[in-house]
């Protein structure tokens, strides 16, 4: 490592050395400098669940809170969302109670303002979530304080959080060390217009971790932002960043996985040097106020596993669709994996991947018939 981390990063590192998480599975948000897992030993196989933008309910600026806590919005999936080693959501919203909202709405029936109950964290945490991400535009929709007190609640509930410029999480998993930094064009935001800066604090991190995993909010928006496209997108004006450029930089620089979403639509993976880029994961659970018309209404479920050394093994899309207002349900008809599997095939000429049938993913260098006794089966969590 010839290159020196900006000074940011050294804060965020340099405090975390003597608290670095030793547990089967810690959940600190912190970083750590010491040297990662012996290279001597092999590392065990690690899965991922990922999901999009998540937002379980409002009481903002009139209640339109789900029943139970929103936990029958997930019930028909929380056995895939139990999966993982790692399970990753997008917290599209404020997870608070009272406090004051970043703006006025002038119209309540239009008003783009996200509050659940700071309990609904536990709500994440029973499905299965250890991981979130606060990178996004609606983390501060109460200001920071907002974006506080989601940090709060999420760690009372055992959630590692990032999103925040400085706030990183990081965890121990089955002995593999973890970090993952979420990115966002929004304010206080780790940022996603600075790839070079981006670039140096996932190389940071990849001093004291096995494996970086890297999260983005950013892409057009809307049922048309389907295809991800070279160079910055824009959507109303605002720069949404560049997202080819900054996913391939990020893992030139040590990431291993990079999760998308923003565009409120599913888009295309790509296999880049090994290591799997979802664009976007599209709405996963967004009970109110968000629009799960057509394509905006697709879930899919990303599910990967990854080697020891971070390299992308196999994995499957599961195709869930949202059904307002009962929440989030398998869909026979598989209109997600469909989706991505033709803006794959569209954007990125396949993408280096092979998908069969059912949703099953693989390097396209395995390419085998997908009735082949040889080929390798999904590897399975251990949880």
């Amino acid at each position: 490592m010839t290159r020196l981390l900006p000074a940011v990063l050294l804060a965020v590192l340099l405090p975390a050395c003597a608290t670095a998480p030793q547990t089967s599975r810690s959940t600190a948000s912190e970083a750590t400098l010491e040297s990662a897992s012996d290279p001597r030993q092999p590392l065990p196989p690690t899965r991922v669940i990922a999901v999009g933008d998540t937002m379980l309910g409002s009481d903002f600026p009139s209640n339109r809170l789900p029943p139970n806590d929103g936990r029958d919005l997930l019930a028909p999936v929380v056995d895939i969302l139990r999966g993982g080693d790692i399970s990753f959501v997008n917290v599209e919203g404020v997870l608070m109670d009272g406090g004051e909202a970043a703006k006025t709405c002038s119209n309540p029936s239009l008003c783009y303002l996200f509050r659940s109950p700071a309990s609904y964290a536990d709500t994440l945490a029973w499905a299965g979530f250890n991981v979130a991400s606060l990178a996004n535009n609606h983390a501060r929709d109460f200001g920071e304080d907002g974006r506080s007190a989601s940090m709060a609640a999420l760690s009372a509930s055992g959630i590692a959080h990032t999103g925040r410029e400085g706030d990183i999480a990081s965890m121990t998993v089955n002995g593999v060390r973890i970090a993952v930094v979420g990115f966002a064009p929004n304010i206080g935001s780790w940022s996603i217009h600075d790839i070079d800066a981006a670039a140096y604090l996932v190389e940071g991190l990849s001093i004291g971790h096995d494996l970086v995993l890297v999260s983005f909010h950013g892409g057009a928006e809307g049922s048309d932002a389907i295809h991800v496209t070279p160079g910055v997108e824009t959507y109303y004006g605002e720069n949404r960043g560049d997202l080819i450029a900054f996913s391939h930089a990020v893992i030139d620089a040590g990431a291993d996985l990079v999760i998308g979403h923003g565009p409120h639509v599913p888009r295309a993976l790509e296999l880049y040097k090994d290591r799997l880029i979802a664009y976007s994961l599209g709405n996963f659970a967004t009970h109110w106020g968000i629009s799960v018309s057509g394509r905006k209404g697709y879930a899919p479920i990303l599910d990967v596993t990854l080697s020891g050394q971070g390299e992308f093994i196999a994995g499957q899309l599961h195709s869930a669709i949202q059904q307002r207002p009962n929440g989030v349900f398998p869909d026979p008809d598989q209109r997600a994996l469909e989706l991505v599997r033709e803006l794959t095939n569209h954007d990125f000429n396949g993408g280096g991947l092979f998908f069969t049938p059912e949703g099953r993913l693989y390097p396209a260098s395995t390419n085998q018939s997908a009735a082949s006794p040889d080929r390798p089966p999904l590897p399975s969590g251990s949880r």
